[in-house]
């Protein structure tokens, strides 16, 4: 399971025109999920995206998390990031996990991350989205699993 975490002032994402999560300052991840992942890699990522020290504390310092900064979540399903680049210039897609393994991992990592009291926006899953964000530093982070 990998994430690929931006620091946000704000973010939303929308689906034919309409706004179907938005958030304020916090973090946006993009969320892939690959063959053979389970509960396990959700509870991982979910421990490691909620407490990933990469706010600001007084001093400046990138030392508070989003549970430290009361943050906001959008979480937005990207199978892309499983895409295989090393032949040919047309990505493959074979370590991606199939639609419905992923939409319920995805769903359980969400659930995961709002058991921690994080407020939690989401994307569609598999829907064709727009995702807009104010990247804060920039600050993009990939957390992996593997």
């Amino acid at each position: 399971m990998r994430a690929l975490i931006q620091r946000v002032l704000e973010a939303k994402v929308e689906v034919d025109g309409v706004i179907v999560g938005k958030i304020g300052r916090g973090l946006l991840a993009l969320l892939g999920i690959k063959n053979g992942d389970g509960l396990e890699q959700a509870h991982l990522l979910c421990r490691k995206v909620t407490n990933l020290r990469i706010f600001s504390d007084d001093a400046g310092k990138m030392n508070r998390s989003l549970v430290d900064v009361s943050g906001e979540l959008l979480v937005v399903s990207q199978f892309t990031l499983y895409g295989d680049t090393r032949k040919g210039n047309r990505p493959s897609y074979s370590d991606a996990a199939p639609p419905e393994l992923a939409e319920t991992l995805y769903e359980h990592f969400v659930e995961l991350c709002r058991a921690k009291g994080i407020s939690v926006a989401t994307g569609r899953f598999q829907a064709h989205m727009n995702v807009y964000l104010i990247n804060n530093g920039p600050v993009t982070i990939l957390c992996d699993t593997d």
